[in-house]
């Protein structure tokens, strides 16, 4: 009992850097060098799904950036993905540019996407935003569809990974640049969430009027919101486009984007670090899926929908269990975990506070 007290009060004696740079580099470069330990501990099929989710992960966190921090709902961010993934393909196919510029244009041709789509959004909110964003996603399978000598049609495009130096497997090595790619947007989020381009976006989130009497430009806001978050998406799908080795229009379905709003609830809307969860479930929820129905001996048209099926029933359950997401959860655990005084023994509770004091100190740790 007394090594778990000093465990305890050691860490939480551990403190971060205040500088936010600082703090979310130490946190990047920790979590990086686990994941390299794990790579190379795991079978190449476990590496491709480790790169999988760091792909999902990154078209999650802009995802979560619009939603969370500003306030927009998107259904569209599926067919951002296959804007990328496309654009990554057409590089390939016609270029031969440095990989890093392909990954920067299909970045930045999504992100004026979403310039595009986000100017008429400034005037939109709730479900007519959300319609908006899915006729988009319901668009490009179909511009995709209508010009198939540029965009492969069925067939797709095919893309290609770099190739691995040395004798590095090819899936742990496609896994490090898709968690490298992870590892980088979550670090250049969370800067600007700590940042004043952060603070503005969650004072259109809260209020839009107050916000443009302090001086926000609002339109300017919500659009740089959904630039940034399509970007994010893009590139997503760029890295995601590497593992399936082919960009075609059944590679970013409908349900995609549904799956992603899903799954940026389920992780916790508004946090980085709960994407992680979001991109666990999007790459694992759909092997459960498939192995759930090969046991009861379902049909393939069955099993087409039986993903989503779970994925519904998944959210209802963590609404009602976590109504924060996965992340919100394990915050309220954590919060609420008993603090061990000297000897092992409870600290006392903590002596209660007016109401006042208690919106004060609210507002001081927002």
């Amino acid at each position: 009992m007394a090594d778990a007290a000093a465990l305890a009060r050691s860490v939480r004696s551990v403190r971060l850097p205040r500088q936010p740079l600082v703090r979310h580099l130490l946190c990047a470069v920790t979590a990086g060098a686990v994941l390299y330990v794990l790579t190379t501990r795991l079978s190449p099929y476990n590496d491709y799904q480790v790169g999988e989710i760091a792909s999902y992960v990154v078209a999650l966190a802009g995802l979560s950036l619009l939603t969370g921090a500003n306030g927009q709902i998107s259904l569209g961010h599926g067919a951002f993905m296959a804007v990328g993934a496309y654009t990554l393909g057409l590089f390939m196919t016609h270029t031969g540019t440095n990989f890093i510029v392909e990954l920067a244009a299909a970045t930045g041709v999504a992100a004026v996407a979403g310039v595009v789509l986000g100017l008429p959004a400034t005037r939109l909110k709730g479900p007519y935003l959300a319609g908006m964003t899915l006729l988009f996603a319901l668009a490009v399978p179909s511009v995709a569809d209508k010009w198939p000598a540029t965009f492969g049609g069925d067939q797709g495009l095919t893309v290609s990974p770099p190739t691995a130096p040395g004798s590095l497997g090819a899936e742990e090595w496609l896994a490090w640049i898709q968690i490298l790619g992870a590892l980088i947007v979550l670090v250049l989020l969370a800067n600007l969430l700590w940042s004043r381009y952060g603070r503005a976006f969650r004072a259109v989130r809260d209020d839009e009027i107050a916000a443009s009497l302090a001086g926000i430009h609002v339109a300017r806001t919500k659009v740089t919101a959904f630039a940034i978050s399509a970007g994010c998406a893009g590139l997503g799908g760029a890295l995601l486009a590497l593992s399936t080795g082919v960009v075609n229009t059944g590679e970013f379905p409908l349900t995609l984007s549904i799956r992603l709003l899903a799954a940026m609830v389920l992780g916790g809307t508004g946090t980085l670090i709960g994407m992680v969860w979001g991109g666990i479930l999007l790459v694992y929820l759909p092997q459960w899926s498939t192995s759930l129905s090969s046991d009861f001996n379902l049909g393939s048209g069955a099993n087409a929908y039986l993903a989503t099926i779970i994925f519904g029933l998944v959210l209802i359950v963590a609404m009602l269990v976590a109504p924060s997401g996965i992340q919100g959860g394990l915050r309220r655990l954590w919060g609420h975990r008993p603090h061990l005084g000297r000897g092992g023994r409870s600290a006392p509770a903590p002596i209660p506070v007016s109401a006042g004091s208690a919106g004060s100190a609210g507002s001081a740790g927002d």
